[in-house]
């Protein structure tokens, strides 16, 4: 354990992109040394979070297996990758996903239950895209809240799809159906980590989740609608709901008092692409948020997305481009802190030409590539405690 204060802490989310079409493909590409993998360890150890969630990392569920992390922790953050130091995180936690994971009911009414469309979230297995926390400070898994199996249909209001669209009634899947289907596609889960300050130890709440992209779906927009109210429900958390029962059956919200910090691809960007923007607006826009990181002058930018924008069919402006965390030019990855939470700075990882790094990003023709590493990009806050 860390028992020197800290004075900054840097908390970052990375979309690794690690996910792989069967069961074990992870482990097996790490143990084949595959490029992209190096890379985005060189990108982690270029950064240095002192928490980070990684997202897309595949594990068995239940997060019980842990020898494809144990490789990454020790083959690849442990060693030197492009120069830089190793990595050591002494604590971490895999994430229980509700990918993969068969649903009791058939979802998309075929009469036959199935992976992956049959699943509580989309997986070819249980695990698939899967979520970890890294942390050199210690975590408190005894005081999680997980609202994994919180039932989509016992949110108030909750913008269930329609089977015939714009018809209001929610009826796209069957009464058996939303009597299983959960609305967490992954998990969300306040993880506790307690962090050793100058004014003694804090707790920082870390709010973490990744949302169903609102896209592959149908005329019916059922994925559009489940990734609403998942960002929905922090909102809700943040507002101290009263409907909200998590896993283990405590009611309500976040105590009024606690800070924290959202965390995650959260697959919504408040300007554009195809989801319902006024979730993750009222997100950002929330008074517990630190609003200097949501919208102003800590929100976190990079040249390496205003260069991406430059070279599109019709050039987006560097004002829009510099937010993107995604190749597809979307900010759908997020570090939000509390606004009670002194920031020092923000970024994201994405050089632009020529500067240190850009080769895990970009091939020799300097264009972005997700082979070369991850579709997404590292975003990361300084904090002050």
């Amino acid at each position: 354990m860390t028992s020197a204060a800290v004075g900054r802490l840097r908390v970052a989310t990375f979309n690794l992109s690690f996910s792989r079409p069967a069961a074990g493909g992870l482990l097996a590409a790490l143990q084949a040394d595959e490029l992209a993998l190096h890379h985005c360890a060189a990108i982690l150890q270029r950064v240095r979070p002192d928490i980070v969630l990684l997202n897309e990392f595949d594990l068995d569920g239940e997060g019980q297996d842990e020898r494809a992390l144990t490789l990454f922790l020790q083959r690849y953050l442990g060693v030197s990758q492009q120069g830089d130091a190793p990595l050591d995180y002494p604590y971490h936690l895999q994430i229980p996903t509700n990918t993969g994971l068969l649903c009791g009911a058939d979802l998309d009414g075929d009469g036959v239950p199935t992976l992956p469309a049959d699943g509580q979230g989309f997986g070819a297995f249980h695990g698939q895209y899967g979520m970890v926390v890294l942390s050199r400070f210690p975590l408190l898994p005894e005081a999680v809240r997980s609202f994994r199996q919180f039932l989509w249909a016992r949110m108030p209001g909750a913008q269930l799809p329609d089977r015939q669209p714009g018809s209001g009634l929610g009826d796209y899947y069957s009464a058996a159906a939303l009597a299983e289907l959960r609305l967490s596609s992954k998990n969300h889960l306040d993880l506790p980590v307690l962090i050793p300050s100058v004014n003694g130890e804090r707790l920082l709440h870390l709010l973490l989740s990744h949302p169903v992209p609102p896209v592959f779906d149908g005329a019916e927009r059922r994925n559009r609608c489940r990734n609403h109210d998942e960002i929905r429900l922090w909102c809700d958390y943040l507002d101290g709901a009263d409907y909200l029962r998590d896993d283990a059956g405590r009611q309500g919200g976040l105590e009024p008092a606690a800070s924290f910090v959202v965390l995650g691809d959260l697959n919504a960007d408040p300007q554009a692409g195809d989801g319902d923007r006024r979730a993750i607006r009222r997100l950002l826009a929330h008074p517990r948020v630190h609003p200097a990181v949501a919208r102003g002058r800590w929100r976190p930018a990079a040249a390496g997305g205003v260069i991406h924008g430059a070279r599109r069919a019709r050039a987006v402006p560097a004002a829009q481009a510099r937010y993107w965390t995604h190749l597809r030019g979307l900010r759908l990855d997020y570090v939000l802190p509390s606004q009670d939470l002194q920031v020092q700075g923000s970024g994201i990882f994405w050089p632009a030409t020529a500067e240190p790094g850009r080769e895990w990003l970009a091939d020799r023709q300097d264009q972005d590539s997700a082979w070369l590493s991850s579709d997404h990009r590292l975003v990361w806050v300084d904090l002050q405690l």
